[in-house]
């Protein structure tokens, strides 16, 4: 299938983010800083959604819920009581329940923003400006980030130094501390991301 389409869509809104600055001593600066901007704008649109599409409360309330029943069931099955485990497999239909509601709002904003969430990450991996660029991190950040696990998923291109992360890397690493950012400003509840 032939979705060029989209790159004449999306390349004259989205290349002049990665040309917005430069740096001559680093000829990926602009590609860093484009990545950082889309992955601020698609982290602030993922939080509107949740905050528009679900009840935060409702959504704390059943967290709540679930974690209280989980409790009583483990302590059920540690007492070895019949009679309580038995009470126990009652509440579980009361239970899944919660559990589907809760995933059901949890599902909400994906519903609404995976289409041009993907559409982007299209353009970005196909983008040769985005897709060729790296960022040298400290040692110290590249074990603390985890980098080396993730690099045994998703091996580093030829040419890239070894303390380095890739396009994918860095837009990861800037949307989900702008993700924190933004549900700390939007006042969102709740651990969801």
């Amino acid at each position: 299938m032939d979705f060029s389409i989209l790159n004449q869509v999306l390349n004259p809104i989205l290349n002049p983010l990665l040309t917005l600055v430069s740096n001559p001593n680093n000829p990926f600066f602009g590609a860093i800083i484009g990545v950082f901007i889309i992955a601020t704008v698609v982290a602030f649109v993922i939080t509107v959604a949740n905050k528009l599409l679900v009840d935060q409360d409702r959504l704390q309330f059943l967290q709540k819920e679930m974690k209280g029943f989980q409790q009583d069931m483990m302590a059920a099955q540690k007492s070895g009581d019949p009679k309580a485990m038995a009470d126990m497999q009652k509440k579980q239909t009361e239970f899944m329940s919660l559990q589907k509601e809760m995933m059901f709002n949890s599902f909400k904003p994906m519903i609404v923003t995976f289409v041009p969430i993907i559409i982007v990450f299209y353009w970005m991996a196909g983008n040769p400006l985005i897709n060729t660029m790296w960022l040298n991190i400290p040692t110290f950040a590249y074990y603390v980030l985890l980098v080396p696990i993730f690099h045994t998923f998703y091996h580093q291109s030829a040419g890239v130094p070894v303390f380095a992360i890739e396009w994918l890397g860095w837009y990861i690493l800037c949307s989900f501390a702008m993700s924190l950012i933004w549900r700390k400003l939007l006042g969102l509840k709740g651990g969801a991301m």
